[in-house]
């Protein structure tokens, strides 16, 4: 069976993790997260950089750092992950949907304006597969209308926008070190990152508990207490050891990744040359990370068709995002704004291959064999 995905492993995270393990310090912001946290700051230019035990609780805590209350509006897509939405539907929020786009599978810039109402609070905008939305437009209009930008950057890991990482064009970016990204740090694990400064203090307030305890590790305050709402955001040591492994090596897995990217795209390119399948848009002013690669077919019965395929020729390929407005929550926490063109259209189309770190020729070269064979 070809997995439709391998965790990735470098080799040096045993030793760290290990590391951790005998460390005094094995609860959060330990030695290797600290190391983490300046690789991030450093990389993505960013003004802190805050672990998470996942993206989830990242955009958690952008939710009660823009203070979003009862009634406020938040701006997505409905293609993507249900955190997305339930980090502000947790603090009361109506989530408003509008269309994407079908090269990229993002949001419609050009339908966010319209969706904007008095109780509008803020845009999340989701780089899906790695590929940037159109920040400019979209930092353009928040400006305008004095709104927030968090960047659902969950697959986005080196990967940029007009030579920008993505997460650091807003006002905040959270990202995924889930199994299934990029890079992981074991299994779960994700990133807060903070651009405007005034929430780096109150970030690390909420993210330990309400309490000033950073300042006084820091030595800022003589004793630390509850100064604020907050929850329990920090990830172990051992999550950060594992990370740090990849880290490393971070060039190595994202330019391996570009290869078998590249490798299926070459490959499956005159299926799409000859109307058979759509291959993924990547524009001009973007550098992708190589965090997908998907195809998209005729239709949903089409879909089935080439995913049973799939299955006599043990190949796992999986479809992607059931839409979150027509999910059984939807109606309930959200409301579409627009007419959805492409949002359920294309979803019912999109195919994920296998792709992973240290994939093998050969076993990319089965998946496209049994591609090719589909619509021979």
């Amino acid at each position: 069976m070809i997995p439709f995905n391998k965790p990735p492993y470098t080799g040096n995270e045993d030793q760290y993790v290990i590391s951790a393990m005998r460390s005094p310090k094995i609860s959060g912001d330990g030695e290797f997260s600290k190391r983490c946290q300046a690789w991030f700051e450093e990389t993505l230019g960013c003004k802190k950089a805050l672990l998470t035990p996942s993206c989830t609780h990242a955009l958690e805590m952008a939710a009660l750092l823009i203070d979003v209350q009862a009634g406020d509006e938040i701006i997505m897509p409905s293609y993507t992950f249900v955190s997305t939405a339930n980090a502000f539907a947790l603090r009361g929020a109506k989530i408003v949907f509008v269309d994407i786009r079908p090269d990229t599978m993002n949001i419609d810039e050009n339908l966010i304006e319209a969706a904007i109402t008095p109780k509008t609070k803020a845009i999340v905008p989701v780089h899906y597969a790695g590929v940037a939305c159109e920040m400019d437009p979209i930092m353009d209009i928040a400006a305008r209308h004095q709104l927030f930008v968090i960047e659902d950057a969950a697959q986005g890991m080196m990967a940029t926008y007009k030579g920008r990482p993505l997460g650091s064009i807003g006002h905040m970016g959270a990202f995924s070190f889930h199994e299934t990204k990029n890079y992981t740090s074991g299994g779960e694990g994700g990133l807060l990152i903070i651009n405007d400064e005034r929430f780096t203090n109150r970030a690390e307030i909420i993210r330990e508990k309400g309490t000033n305890r950073s300042q006084f590790f820091r030595g800022m305050v003589d004793k630390y207490s509850w100064v604020d709402i907050g929850s329990s955001y920090l990830p172990c040591d051992i999550q950060a050891a594992f990370l740090w492994g990849q880290l490393e090596k971070s060039d190595d897995i994202n330019k391996n990744r570009l290869q078998t990217w590249l490798g299926y795209y070459e490959a499956l390119l005159p299926l799409a040359s000859s109307g058979r399948i759509t291959l993924p848009t990547i524009p001009d002013d973007c550098i992708h990370n190589a965090h997908m690669f998907y195809l998209k077919v005729r239709d949903l019965d089409e879909r089935t068709r080439l995913l049973e395929h799939f299955k006599t020729s043990d190949v796992y390929a999986v479809f992607h995002y059931v839409p979150l407005h027509s999910a059984v929550a939807g109606p309930k926490f959200s409301r579409f704004h627009g007419k959805d063109r492409y949002t359920t259209n294309d979803s019912e189309r999109l195919i994920r291959l296998p792709i992973w770190y240290g994939m093998l020729e050969r076993e990319r070269k089965r998946v496209i064999d049994s591609t090719l064979e589909f619509f021979a």
